[in-house]
């Protein structure tokens, strides 16, 4: 390796301090064969060897620049414990004392700057999905005692604590006693690097309040949430590095997979239909005003969220043939605390699409006729809406999953009734995709309909396809016989 002497010619020698030294040599940047960090710079203070590791060259070369300038350029003695030139160490004491001068920022505060950071730009579920992310971890943050609140209260009291709104408000009368706890004994938001406390969020991540382990989605939207914040915390310097990207999960394979049995066949989703008619006394309509809102899921693949907000201005509705549904906007439900108009039902574009897009879709004339008697019979709801509750308002998610529940027992044989067919409306939408695709409708085509990309439709749909195996099995076949290996 060749180095560089610390002294030009001409430069005159001074006498450095106890601990520092101007015997210094820089060696060229070389590489050290590693993947993730593949280039090394390495020099010598007083005979002592330091050296520092870089992902690019170009950073390699520029600290490499920047210790030669403090060599020759400023003439800085270099410690010889460190390495360092005096300047970086003096800058470096100084930072120190300036942090053990102020109190270390702990998790809660950290939390709620922000998620108030956060909230102008983010939609209703992004910001409950996050803060329920961060609720999870807070029980790893908090100090724990025999006195201390349960996990469903403490997780409860912090959701209702990093809601901007209520910043500087008293807590419910029934969270006092956790949001108290809550912000007077959690961690420093440093103690993340502590292994022992950190191995807690994992876990935390990963499980369940009642020890069972968390799903697969519900694990990812967490870390996600959690990454994301700890992202956060290092730009803002507040964290030195995310402690989360040195943890790698095993990858198991993806679990998001339409699974098989929850699909239902023509005649069981007309059985179900029918059912859903007879939920309810007939005078208050329970559900047969819900009756096309399921159709239009079952026959048009419309997520729950595009059909709450459907209007009739979005609708063709021919007399006959097929008619076409514009999806323009969604209205998923979030709850109060986390919209912005203070209603449970957000309002938002059409997923993963820029907010004017829209979204045609051709439906045929059964679902046409189906819609036609639903507005002669029960008129338009509130905002031109098609679907409504009994006074006009959004019909709430609670609301459709009942009347789908109870749909199920009339609808499905009792031997049904415990397997998972057809176990949320949501799956209606699923049977409708796998129909098409098992009518040859090309994936790009079904993907334009639904809103999906067409690799998530191959990814999650394509255990659902029948025919494939039996077509291959045929093409093999004829294969083998030209080859003559089949008597």
């Amino acid at each position: 390796m060749s180095a560089e002497n610390d002294t030009p010619a001409g430069r005159p020698r001074g006498s450095a301090r106890p601990g520092y030294s101007f015997d210094v040599k820089l060696w060229k940047v070389t590489k050290t064969g590693r993947k993730s960090r593949p280039w090394r710079l390495r020099w010598v203070v007083a005979g002592r060897v330091h050296g520092e590791t870089f992902t690019t060259l170009a950073l390699a070369e520029s600290r490499r620049s920047e210790l030669w300038q403090a060599m020759n350029r400023r003439g800085e003695a270099f410690e010889i414990e460190s390495g360092l030139p005096e300047s970086e160490v003096r800058a470096a004491s100084e930072a120190a004392e300036a942090a053990d001068a102020e109190p270390p920022l702990r998790w809660f505060e950290f939390c709620r700057k922000y998620m108030a950071g956060r909230w102008r730009t983010a939609a209703a579920k992004t910001r409950e999905g996050t803060a329920d992310g961060l609720a999870a971890v807070t029980l790893a943050m908090v100090k724990r005692g025999d006195d201390a609140p349960d996990d469903e209260t403490l997780r409860l009291a912090f959701r209702w604590g990093i809601v901007p709104a209520n910043a500087g408000e008293d807590p419910p009368a029934e969270l006092k006693a956790a949001y108290h706890w809550v912000t007077t004994t959690d961690r420093p938001l440093g103690d993340l690097a502590d292994t022992e406390v950190f191995e807690d969020v994992l876990y935390r991540l990963s499980y369940k309040l009642d020890g069972t382990p968390a799903a697969s989605d519900t694990y990812k939207r967490r870390r996600r949430a959690l990454n994301t914040a700890l992202e956060h915390a290092v730009v803002v310097g507040e964290l030195p590095e995310n402690p989360l990207q040195r943890v790698r999960r095993k990858h198991v394979g993806s679990n998001d997979v339409v699974d098989r049995r929850v699909l239902v066949n023509a005649v069981q989703a007309r059985q179900l239909l029918t059912a859903v008619s007879y939920v309810g006394s007939w005078d208050r309509c329970r559900g047969r005003r819900l009756v096309a809102f399921y159709a239009v899921l079952y026959y048009a693949g419309l997520r729950p969220a595009e059909a709450v907000g459907l209007r009739l201005l979005d609708c063709h509705l021919p007399e006959s043939g097929w008619g076409t549904l514009t999806l323009r906007e969604t209205r998923p439900v979030s709850g109060k605390q986390w919209t912005d108009s203070g209603e449970r039902h957000d309002r938002r574009g059409l997923k993963a699409r820029e907010v004017s897009a829209d979204r045609p879709v051709p439906i045929p004339p059964v679902l046409v006729t189906i819609l036609r008697t639903h507005l002669k019979e029960f008129g338009l709801a509130k905002e031109g809406r098609v679907f409504g509750n009994e006074r006009g308002g959004v019909v709430g998610s609670s609301t459709y999953w009942r009347v789908w529940e109870e749909a199920r027992t009339y609808g499905l044989p009792p031997e049904s009734l415990a397997s998972p067919l057809a176990g949320r409306p949501y799956d209606l939408r699923h049977a409708c995709i796998t129909r098409w695709l098992n009518a040859g409708v090309p994936i790009a085509e079904v993907a334009r309909r639904v809103g999906n990309s067409p690799e998530v439709i191959h990814r999650r749909y394509h255990g659902c396809i029948d025919g494939h195996e039996q077509l291959a099995n045929q093409q093999i076949s004829r294969a083998l016989e030209l080859e003559g290996d089949i008597l």
